[in-house]
Formats: C-alpha cells, sequence, structure tokens
C-alpha cells in the first residue's frame, strides 16, 4: 500500500482506481489550493502526487518529496505546472489525461466560435439589463459560421475535432502547425493563416514558442471580421494587446476561457466590447472531468505497481 496526495477533491468516482489498488489518501481538510510550502511538506511523506492544473509542482516540490516520490499524476492534459526536467532527474514519472476531454474541449470551443461571432453575449446582457426595446432589423448583427473560414492553430486531438465540427457547418477549414501534417488545408505559416481566417481557434501546449503566439503584431494581420476563441492556455494570448484590438474595432469578436493570469483577468479584456468570457470551463462536464480524475489516478496506480501507464509524459 502506497501513501497518495490527492491535492484537491475530486469529482466522486475520480479516486475509484486509488481506492480499488488499496492506496491509502491523503488529502488536505479543506478544499483550497496548497500554497508552495505546503506542497513540500505534504510531499514528503508520499509516495505519489495527484494534482490538478493550478498546482505548480516545481522543482523544489519534487526535491522535497526525494527520494520516496514516485509519480506526479495531472489531471490535465497541459503539464506546463510541473517541472518536468526536475522530475524526470529525480527519477519521478509525470502522468496526463490525453483524450479524456478532446471532445467536451471541442465542444466548448466550437459554443464560444458561435457565440462570439453572433454576439450573444452582449445580446444576452442587454436582454437581462432591460435594454432591448424589441426587435429591430439592425441589432445585433454578427458574422455567419456556415460558410467561413476557420483556421485551426495546433492540429493536434482537439484540434482535429474542432475542425471536424467545423466542416459540419460548411465551414472551410485550415489548420497550421509547424510541420506539415499531410492533411488538406495545411498552411505553412501561421501569419498566412491569420491573415486568412474568419475565425481563428487556437489550440497549441503553453512553452517558451507559443507564449503570446497571438500578439499585437499578429492580430494586426486579422480582419478586422475576425473572431479569435482562445480554449488553450491564457498566456498564448497577449490579454493586453488583443482588449486594444478589440476596442479599437480592428477585431470583430473574441470568446476567451483562459486567461494569462487566472483567476484574474485584465480588467481591460473585461470591458472590451464584443466578447464571450468564460471561466475556465472546456473539459467541465460531470462525465468528462470524473474520467480525467480516474486516468490520472490510473497512471499514478500503474507507476506505483511498476508498471508503464499509457499516459506517461516522461519518466
Amino acid at each position: 500500500m502506497a501513501r497518495v496526495l490527492v491535492t484537491r477533491r475530486l469529482p466522486d468516482g475520480g479516486t475509484d482506481p486509488l481506492v480499488a489498488a488499496g492506496h491509502e489518501i491523503v488529502t488536505s481538510d479543506d478544499d483550497v489550493p496548497l500554497t508552495s510550502a505546503q506542497l513540500c511538506a505534504a510531499v514528503a511523506n508520499v509516495d505519489a502526487v495527484v494534482c490538478l492544473l493550478t498546482d505548480r509542482i516545481d522543482d523544489a516540490v519534487i526535491a522535497a518529496g526525494a527520494p520516496r516520490l514516485k509519480v506526479v499524476a495531472n489531471v490535465a492534459v497541459g503539464y506546463d505546472n510541473i517541472d518536468v526536467p526536475a522530475a524526470t532527474a529525480a527519477g519521478v514519472a509525470v502522468c496526463n489525461t490525453p483524450g479524456a476531454l478532446d471532445e467536451t474541449t471541442a465542444d466548448l470551443a466550437f459554443l464560444l466560435i458561435l457565440a462570439a461571432s453572433r454576439l450573444a453575449s452582449t445580446a444576452e446582457a442587454d436582454l437581462r439589463g432591460g435594454r432591448w426595446p424589441s426587435w429591430g432589423i439592425n441589432q445585433y448583427l454578427g458574422r455567419d459560421v456556415h460558410g467561413a473560414t476557420l483556421g485551426v492553430v495546433g492540429y493536434g486531438r482537439i484540434g482535429q475535432a474542432v475542425a471536424r465540427r467545423g466542416a459540419g457547418f460548411g465551414m472551410r477549414v485550415l489548420h497550421h502547425t509547424r510541420h506539415d501534417t499531410g492533411v488538406p488545408g495545411w498552411v505553412a505559416e501561421l501569419d498566412t493563416l491569420a491573415g486568412e481566417s474568419d475565425v481563428l481557434t487556437l489550440h497549441v501546449p503553453l512553452n517558451d514558442q507559443t507564449r503570446h503566439l497571438v500578439d499585437a503584431r499578429r492580430l494586426s494581420l486579422m480582419k478586422p471580421t475576425a473572431v479569435l476563441v482562445n480554449t488553450a492556455r491564457g498566456p498564448v494570448v497577449d490579454e493586453e494587446a488583443l482588449a486594444a484590438a478589440l476596442e479599437g474595432g480592428r477585431l470583430f469578436a473574441a470568446g476567451i476561457d483562459v486567461y494569462e493570469r487566472e483567476p484574474e483577468v485584465h480588467p481591460r479584456l473585461l470591458a472590451a466590447p464584443r466578447t464571450v468570457l468564460l471561466p475556465h470551463i472546456g473539459s467541465a462536464s460531470q462525465q468528462t472531468r470524473t474520467r480525467m480524475a480516474q486516468m490520472a489516478c490510473e497512471g499514478a496506480v500503474a507507476v506505483l505497481a511498476g508498471n508503464k501507464p499509457p499516459n506517461l509524459v516522461m519518466r
């Protein structure tokens, strides 16, 4: 039996793999994020950690867990919250949850595409606020999604799922990756894709190459009638530059689910016109979040048993 730190309360059934394996689950008394000092103290006496993307598992935490700590399992696909090189150097395996949230996140991305393109948030706010006098032919004139050009940045599982939805809406679907996918619609240069897209949707991991991938310069390449959607990671977009483009009418609308400094949102973006802003709910369905938790726990169980899990990031 191993001791496993579960940093936050998971959906019902999420820890079932740990329970079935007979491991001892260690949790905090309240469901609040652990500080760095608390994480360091907690990992010193456990064999595994099941964490969330809001937990910063840095080199100090990894060092505090050595040599007992064997695995860190992240309840997320992205793992930019974990110092993977430090974990590798310490012999700590890192697991994530690939595949579990692809379709759900793609659903959410397409919700943002539709809502932002059709100015749904603006129209609803006026309705709820008593600012809608009656129907008018020139009110809330959005942009058509059907027949528009969808530019998908990043063509992994989620990007491909969004592309399928776009095709179902009769969109012309293009995509950009660093290397030719061999799939029709591949565009070699992101700048070219930005200029050609009516909707640009982001599906890339966060790293040094993608931080502020969409900045003021790249926003300036987009059509003033275009829509930007981000369900990837917040720092992929320069929020202040995005707000300025919306304020100046240089971009039609934006649908955003992730932010540079979560839970903080840039005040200019909060106040910017023609935005649909959601609180990082891309994978937020009961079924998907439960499956994510179970997959992370399954990865931890496998490593603790001396096996290699299919969702191993690096060992």
